[in-house]
């Protein structure tokens, strides 16, 4: 387990005994008049701006976490909250992806994996309405909404548009060519292709806003009598949806197979890095971090065993089976196909110095990226540092998602010992989610009370940044290997992940409504929900080939979000 969490943990427990003087902002006749005020003035929206202003109140939550009604205290508060919801998701993750290494995807994979996946959200949206009374649960349940809204808008938008910008290749004849960029940044003659099973991602996600549009029917037709039972009917197909949603991964398995495989093929290419750099004479980063293209010219050298400067599909083999790999059995015909396919990009079936000296500077720099993208970085320019710590975190990922093939799944060393680790990520996870989801969602509510901005805005901006952060950085290294076929995989992710948000977490939501009695008043939000679902789900339901233009319109697609809810709510009052 991480012991920075544990750290973090303990760092609240400790400050919850620091005690201050509270002062209040009602008026005292003690106080000393300045000549000028006579203390009734109400204090102005910019005071909320203020580091250090109080409020009347602070409540710990459970009796001992620590609380603060000061800007700076709440931002602190929000950010150790959110860095340990993070946490709770990587730990679900974790050990989910165990269970499907052990039970292979069927039923766990099918039911269970989508679930965990989506917890912390589904954890942070139940207590933002479940404590208190009715006008509170009123007052916080926005931060459910903000996080059901900014999650499923931030995958579609801001991860969506930068896995394009990182992924992009040049068009041509209607299909991105693998690993050829060469047009910059060109908006019609540059993109990215995925394949069929994408778009059928695509439309399923699509399919998931029908809950949105029943809650939404009484306001579309300016009724008030209906409300109630809209909640009730869009929770049935909430559920509905949920359920098939889990069942048809469990009878068409495709999807849990695309998790596999975007583990895969990431950790077959960490290990044949990391052998190469135990191959070379010298290091395979300069001191100013770029590739050191004489070691790399005596690693090409090397495995051109016949001299004719080219590396066959032989040669390549060859030096692919000399790789001795003890923790789990290599396929090294996959490896060599993965490697060149990933390394020739002329598609003449060998490679040249050029080609070589290219795949191997990317993928430096893809490790490279996922050291500094972790919380625990390789220092100094140190190529060992970097190989080990990608190696590692590969080794890991591909541990928990071993490959299943059609006809069966390899077989597991040590299943007690995974189902304990497993069992024990999981519960971790849970504890931690269930412990931390009040007081982040009390943190966020405090922190808007002193600086007058919603709630809806901070959860929407903030909090997806905590329970997606995993999912996201591993999304945007993934694309930045320029193939169809991991573009493919991380635009599926991404896919996935909102129709979990908007079946799952929906319905803890309208659960949390229908049965606590309150106020449908999110028109904007799910409004949002819907536009932003149906432009980048229209995008990917009926084409494979994404020129670069569509980057831009995800990207715009955020503010464009954010600034529609505030004109919609604050300028004509929409409820």
């Amino acid at each position: 387990m991480d012991n920075r969490a544990l750290a973090i943990v303990f760092l609240l427990i400790v400050c919850s005994t620091a005690e201050g003087r509270l002062i209040t902002g009602e008026r005292a006749s003690d106080l000393v008049s300045d000549g000028v005020h006579d203390g009734s003035a109400t204090a102005p929206l910019l005071i909320g701006l203020n580091p250090f202003r109080s409020s009347e109140t602070c409540e710990q939550t459970y009796g001992f976490l620590p609380c603060t009604t000061t800007v700076l205290g709440n931002l602190f508060l929000i950010l150790v909250y959110g860095y340990l919801m993070f946490r709770a998701a990587t730990y679900l993750s974790t050990g989910s992806e165990l269970l499907l290494e052990i039970l292979g995807p069927g039923l766990i994979g099918g039911l269970f994996l989508p679930i965990l996946g989506a917890l912390p959200d589904a954890m942070l949206i139940l207590v933002s309405g479940l404590s208190g009374t009715t006008e509170t649960a009123q007052s916080q349940v926005s931060v459910g909404m903000g996080l059901l809204a900014g999650s499923t808008v931030m995958l579609l938008t801001l991860i969506w548009g930068t896995c394009m910008v990182n992924g992009k290749c040049d068009i041509e004849n209607e299909d991105a060519m693998d690993g050829k960029d060469t047009r910059g940044f060109s908006l019609t003659g540059s993109g990215v292709s995925t394949d069929i099973w994408t778009k059928y991602a695509a439309r399923i996600m699509a399919i998931s806003i029908i809950p949105f549009l029943v809650v939404q029917l009484p306001q579309i037709m300016n009724s008030t009598s209906g409300r109630h039972l809209a909640i009730l009917i869009a929770l049935i197909v909430s559920l509905l949806l949920l359920v098939s949603y889990c069942l048809y991964q469990v009878f068409q398995p495709w999807i849990q197979l695309r998790k596999l495989e975007y583990a895969r093929l990431k950790h077959v290419m960490s290990r044949i890095l990391r052998h190469l750099k135990m191959r070379a004479l010298g290091r395979l980063l300069k001191d100013d971090g770029s590739p050191n293209e004489k070691v790399i010219q005596k690693l090409f050298t090397a495995i051109d065993t016949d001299g004719d400067g080219y590396i066959s599909s032989l040669e390549l083999r060859a030096f692919i089976v000399g790789i001795r790999f003890d923790e789990i059995n290599l396929d090294h015909d996959g490896a060599t196909d993965k490697m060149m396919k990933d390394f020739d990009t002329s598609r003449d079936i060998k490679i040249d110095w050029p080609e070589f000296r290219a795949g191997i500077s990317k993928w430096l720099e893809e490790a490279i990226r996922a050291a500094d993208a972790s919380p625990v970085r390789a220092a100094g320019p140190s190529t060992i540092k970097y190989l080990d710590h990608f190696h590692q975190q590969t080794k890991r990922a591909h541990d928990q998602l071993k490959f299943r093939r059609d006809e069966g799944t390899e077989g597991v060393q040590n299943p007690r010992s995974t189902s304990i680790r497993a069992a024990l990520y999981l519960l971790v996870g849970t504890a931690i989610a269930a412990a931390f989801a009040d007081p982040l969602v009390d943190a966020v509510d405090n922190f808007s009370d002193a600086t007058s901005i919603p709630t809806f805005f901070i959860s929407f901006i903030a909090l997806p940044f905590a329970t997606n952060s995993s999912e996201a950085v591993s999304a945007i290294i993934f694309s930045s290997r320029k193939k169809e076929r991991s573009a493919s995989l991380t635009f599926s992710e991404l896919y996935g992940a909102v129709t979990m948000n908007n079946v799952l977490c929906l319905s803890v939501f309208l659960a949390l409504v229908y049965i606590r009695g309150l106020t449908w008043d999110f028109s904007s939000e799910v409004l949002i929900i819907v536009i932003v679902c149906l432009v980048m789900g229209a995008f990917a339901s009926f084409r494979t080939t994404f020129p670069l233009w569509t980057s831009l319109v995800a990207f715009l697609l955020y503010p464009v979000s954010l600034g529609l809810v505030y004109v919609l709510d604050y300028v004509f009052g929409w409820s």
